[in-house]
Parts: C-alpha cells; sequence; structure tokens
C-alpha cells in the first residue's frame, strides 16, 4: 500500500489554517475599530451607550445590530434627522455622516449591539393597565414581548428608556418624525400613533411597555 505524501495534506491544512487565523483577526480588528469610533458617541450617549435624559441622547447598548445600522444609514442619506423640530435628529445626522465608509458603521454598530443594555429607572408613571389595551395595536410589528421584529423593521421596545420612548411617540404623533417619504417605517409609526388620543395615552402605553421584559 502506498503512504500518502506529506505534501497532499500539510498544504491544505496550512491555507486552512491561515483562513481561520485571518477570520479571527478580522473580527478582532472589527471590535477595536467599532470601540474607537464609539469615543464620538461617549459625550451624549455615555461610555456605557446608557443614554443622558439631559440632552436627550437614548440608551442605545444592547440595541440590535441590524436596527442600529438602519437608523445610521438614514442619518446618512437625510432620511432622519433633517427636520428642523427635531433637534435630537439634527444633532446625530452630522455624527452619522462622520462615519468615513459603510464598514465604520458597521463596526461600530457591532460594538453598540456587543454592551450589555442598561438598568431601567421609571420616570414615567402612567397607568401600564390601560396601556395594555393601546398596546395591542403594536404587537403585530413590535411582538407580544415588545422584542421588536428585523423582517418588519420594528425595533425592541422592551427596556428601552420611558423617557425616550415618550418623546419619539410625542414626535411620531405631531409629525416631526413621519412625514419624510424616504423613511418608509418613520411614516407608518406617524400613522399609528393616531390611536393615542393624548398625552395621557402616550403615557400609559409607555407605562405597560417597561413591564415588558427584553
Amino acid at each position: 500500500m502506498t503512504r500518502p505524501r506529506a505534501s497532499s495534506w500539510i498544504l491544505p491544512t496550512l491555507v486552512l489554517g491561515l483562513a481561520l487565523s485571518g477570520c479571527q483577526l478580522g473580527t478582532a480588528s472589527v471590535a477595536i475599530r467599532g470601540k474607537e469610533l464609539f469615543q464620538t458617541c461617549v459625550p451624549c450617549h455615555g461610555p456605557a451607550g446608557a443614554g443622558r435624559h439631559e440632552v436627550g441622547a437614548p440608551g442605545i447598548a444592547g440595541m440590535s445590530d441590524w436596527y442600529i445600522q438602519q437608523e445610521l444609514r438614514k442619518f446618512v442619506s437625510g432620511a432622519r434627522g433633517t427636520n428642523f423640530d427635531d433637534l435630537e435628529g439634527m444633532h446625530m445626522q452630522p455624527m452619522a455622516l462622520s462615519l468615513a465608509s459603510d464598514d465604520d458603521l458597521k463596526a461600530v454598530s457591532q460594538y453598540v449591539s456587543s454592551l450589555p443594555q442598561p438598568r431601567r429607572i421609571a420616570t414615567i408613571h402612567g397607568d401600564a393597565q390601560a396601556g395594555q389595551a393601546l398596546y395591542a395595536t403594536c404587537i403585530a410589528c413590535h411582538g407580544v414581548n415588545g422584542q421588536g421584529n428585523e423582517a418588519m423593521k420594528a425595533p425592541r421596545l422592551a427596556g428601552v428608556k420611558d423617557w425616550y420612548l415618550v418623546g419619539t411617540l410625542k414626535k411620531f404623533k405631531s409629525g416631526v418624525r413621519g412625514s419624510n417619504p424616504a423613511d418608509p417605517e418613520d411614516v407608518m409609526m406617524h400613522s399609528m400613533t393616531a390611536t393615542l388620543a393624548d398625552d395621557k395615552a402616550i403615557q400609559d402605553v409607555v407605562a405597560y411597555i417597561e413591564t415588558l421584559k427584553p
């Protein structure tokens, strides 16, 4: 019986080893790049991505990678952050434009997504029971437990700071967000907030969302 030549398996093994090593290095370099890019976000969103209420910057730590990428691309394209009444959005747009490439956008999104979700502290005191009935309209997109739905491009709501949800719903209801046809998801949300009669209804539905487990 002829013994197999060593070169017949050594070369493929070396190639596979180099390929795997390259993947690991690539992953590590993306993580490092993402962390570097995130330093631009720290003044508003905080070093742990927990957000800062006083500047209207939401907690972004632990948000889905796909959703962060989706929203950053909207800011870059001008689909979001160009309404003069949306001060926080207008502040965010130039920050998104500072990302030099799509690879940078992906790297910072992946890094933010990897951060632990911040602890929630209730600041809104609505009627959660009344809010549960109102939330029934939201289930089709955001899920029974507020977990979000990538296929519907609907973000996770459970675990999001209550003050940010209230402020965002008010923007949708007033048309500050949701009036740009280049952002169909926001347009849909603008129409959905018609089911929320007033500020009390907004606080009630947010109070219910705050009972959901992220």
